[in-house]
């Protein structure tokens, strides 16, 4: 588990690479659709953290209601606060989420409420990176080390960040859940397209005390774990398109590039 390759900055934590074992398990092929969280409100009238607060980050070229913009994001102007926006809602109140997409504006505590209902649970970041790897291991992507130009395999950001997106994967913001090739575990887009909540609290020294044994991070924190980049990956800005990085958000936080997959709270005998 670990960057092996040195791409990361230390401020993540993603190194130093140190072995780790987990018991068998049961994870999502995607991560969860709009379709699978519609029903999930359909049966429980759940209400999101975006939907409470009464707006959610929107990245800039996505919003399709300007005259909804509250501000920009401290540091990320490229980030706007939408009112309006939410799971549903995406670009903000007159935009549709598309069934077959990752639902994003979810928050941590969303996933959770989700899992709750489903039976499952979110992954820990030790399982997350193990099933994301798909055996290959020390590898920086799902299907080896070199990102291919003249064949996208994943879909993150072509061009200039933050202006100008060629779209060569054909999607500006979020593709279909199914969208190019699945790992050999037979999961897709573990890397790329949306950035995917853990359970884990975030540390970036955790790596150096980790236990071998299924590792669950540490006991506190004040932000948790989001793997896997999104289609805003770019080297210019945010190389974290890989089976190592890790970043970290608080809780309650909801962007229109952060969804989430789940796990089996236990495999079922045979």
């Amino acid at each position: 588990m670990g960057d092996a390759h040195g791409d990361g900055i230390p401020a993540d934590g993603e190194q130093p690479v140190h072995p780790v074992t987990v018991p068998g398990f049961s994870i999502d092929a995607t991560s969860v659709t709009v379709a699978d969280f519609r029903a999930f409100v359909a049966a429980t009238g759940f209400r999101t953290d975006a939907e409470r607060y009464g707006w959610s980050a929107v990245f800039h070229l996505a919003v399709t209601d300007p005259d909804r913009i509250a501000g920009e994001m401290a540091g990320t102007p490229w980030w706007l606060g939408v009112a309006g926006a939410d799971w549903a809602h995406p670009g903000g109140p007159s935009s549709t989420a598309a069934d077959d997409h990752p639902v994003v504006h979810v928050s941590w505590n969303d996933a959770q409420a989700y899992c709750a209902w489903a039976g499952r649970r979110l992954p820990s970041e030790a399982e997350w990176e193990c099933a994301a790897r798909g055996g290959l291991a020390s590898r920086r992507y799902p299907w080896g080390d070199e990102l291919p130009e003249d064949d996208w395999l994943c879909n993150i950001w072509q061009g200039e960040f933050p202006g100008r997106n060629t779209a060569a994967d054909r999607y500006v913001t979020t593709a279909p859940v199914r969208t190019f090739a699945p790992n050999a575990y037979g999961l897709y887009q573990c890397v790329g397209n949306v950035w995917e909540w853990v359970h884990d609290w975030f540390s970036p020294r955790y790596y150096a005390t980790s236990p071998i044994g299924d590792p669950r991070g540490p006991a506190l924190g004040a932000a948790r774990v989001i793997r896997g980049g999104s289609y805003l990956c770019h080297d210019s800005y945010c190389n974290r398109y890989r089976n190592a990085a890790r970043s970290s958000n608080t809780p309650d936080s909801s962007t229109g590039n952060m969804g989430f997959r789940t796990v089996a709270q236990s495999i079922s005998e045979g």
